[in-house]
Formats: C-alpha cells, sequence, structure tokens
C-alpha cells in the first residue's frame, strides 16, 4: 500500500481513473489522496471518492501531498509549473502524464531531479492501461516502486529510457485509436456479410479482447496464436491472404512510426 500522500493537479478522466482504481484495490487510503481543479464538476466528482480532500488551488494541494502528479494537458503545464515550482520541497516526488514533456523540461521549470515521465493510455478507465514511464536523476528505488504501484492499478507499468518514449507514445498511447478502427472494420465485414451490428460489434470487441488476452496470458509470440486458429486450407488461411495483400502489417507499423516521429516533433517544441 502506498503511504504517501498523493496528489492530482487536474482532476480529469485519467486521474480520476487513476485515482479510482488505487482505492478500489486498496492501494492508497481515501485520506490520502487529493486533488485539485479549476472546475467544479470534476471537484465534485473527486469529492465523491475523497471527501473534503478536493481543491480549487494548486497550491493546497501541494501544501498536502508528497506525490503530485501533473495530470493536465501540455500547453497548461507550463503555467501550473510557474505556479507551484516556490512551493516544492525536496520532499516531493513529481510525476508528469502530460505528453511530449521531457524529464529535463520537468527539472527545468520545477527545479528538482526528482521528476518520472509516464505515458498512459485510455483503457486505464476501465482497468486495462499500458503505461511506460521514465525516471530522473533524483528519483530512488521507493519512488519508483510508488510510480508502479500508482500505474498498475490500472493495468500494466512497464520501465524504459526517455529515448523510447515517443516510441511508446506511438504504439501504446495511441494504439487505442488504431484498434477501435480495426475493431469497426471487423464489426462492418459482419454487417456486410448479415449480421446486426449490436452484434457484429459485440463480437468483433470481445474478439479482440479474447486474442489480446491470449497473448498476454499464454507468453507466447502472437505469430503462433494465429497459426493455431490458420489451418491449412481452411477459411483463416484465407482471409490472412487478403490481408497480407492489402498491406495490413505494414500499414499498423507505417502508424506506429508516423505517430512516434510526431510525438518526437512535438517534444522538441516543448
Amino acid at each position: 500500500m502506498i503511504e504517501r500522500k498523493v496528489g492530482f493537479i487536474g482532476a480529469g478522466l485519467m486521474a480520476e481513473a487513476l485515482a479510482r482504481r488505487m482505492l478500489e484495490q486498496e492501494a492508497c487510503l481515501a485520506r490520502n489522496v487529493f486533488a485539485s481543479d479549476p472546475c467544479e464538476t470534476r471537484r465534485e466528482v473527486f469529492s465523491q471518492m475523497v471527501g473534503a480532500n478536493v481543491f480549487a488551488e494548486n497550491l493546497r494541494l501541494v501544501e498536502a501531498a508528497e506525490v503530485l502528479v501533473l495530470a493536465v494537458k501540455p500547453q497548461v503545464l507550463p503555467a501550473v509549473a510557474e505556479e507551484v515550482q516556490p512551493a516544492l520541497n525536496s520532499e516531493h516526488l513529481i510525476i508528469s502524464i502530460a505528453p511530449g514533456i521531457t524529464l529535463s523540461w520537468l527539472r527545468e521549470r520545477l527545479g528538482t531531479a526528482r521528476v518520472v515521465r509516464v505515458m498512459p493510455n485510455t483503457p486505464a478507465q476501465v482497468g486495462e492501461g499500458a503505461a511506460a514511464y521514465c525516471r530522473g536523476a533524483g528519483v530512488t528505488g521507493a519512488d519508483r516502486d510508488v510510480v508502479e504501484e500508482i500505474f498498475s492499478a490500472v493495468g500494466i507499468c512497464v520501465e524504459v529510457e526517455e529515448d523510447l518514449m515517443d516510441a511508446v507514445t506511438g504504439l501504446s498511447g495511441s494504439g487505442p485509436a488504431y484498434l477501435y478502427m480495426a475493431i469497426e472494420a471487423l464489426s462492418d465485414g459482419g454487417v456486410k456479410m448479415g449480421l446486426p451490428r449490436a452484434v457484429a460489434t459485440r463480437l468483433a470487441a470481445q474478439t479482440t479482447l479474447g486474442a489480446a488476452r491470449m497473448v498476454m496470458q499464454t507468453g507466447r509470440h502472437p505469430g503462433q496464436l494465429r497459426d493455431q486458429v490458420a489451418t491449412p486450407g481452411g477459411t483463416t488461411i484465407e482471409g490472412i491472404h487478403v490481408l497480407e495483400k492489402a498491406g495490413l502489417r505494414r500499414a499498423f507499423m507505417d502508424a506506429v512510426e508516423a505517430a512516434t516521429l510526431k510525438s518526437r516533433r512535438l517534444g522538441e517544441k516543448s
């Protein structure tokens, strides 16, 4: 269990998902979870989870919490950093989930090397997230454990070197959008062949979920699992042949590459 007080600067959907799952899994007590946000509606959502530990002012949260999760958009972060920096001390661990914001930027703007950069993704809202993080020179082993406990509450959490964070953005950060398109396309195929839309979408989504769980739980290479489905001369190999001719794998690889390069360009501007 996380003994430190965790505060979310920005009480949006990602912050809500993290806080809710931490509480549900008893990774943290409600009295140790805080949030700040200028939006009254978002403060009310958090108040239902953690009571009075919710503020309109960021500085009140900085005074109350030891672990600060910067859960605001990149364009808002400079103003937030300028506001909170004078109130920071050696007890604070800073975690940023703003895409494209580097460790060096955080260190320079916040005046501390005790900073962590995390790239979560939207399935965290249903407890199936994939997050990767990198840490600054001032982050301790105990700090790392706190980061992993927070983000493991909503899925999986892995550590990478910072120069790989753009690739994480291109793969798992943007990846849900690619897979929503795949689910939609599979559903369209089912509808074309006569299935009702609701049935086709449900089957497509569950098939995607089941295939992902097979990869995670068996630890086997996706190609091996594919071959288990594609019997010689059967229906599946016919479909695979069409996908190969259409360049499906290349399209996915190109999408990850394009998103990675875009993330890199955005980071260079920060």
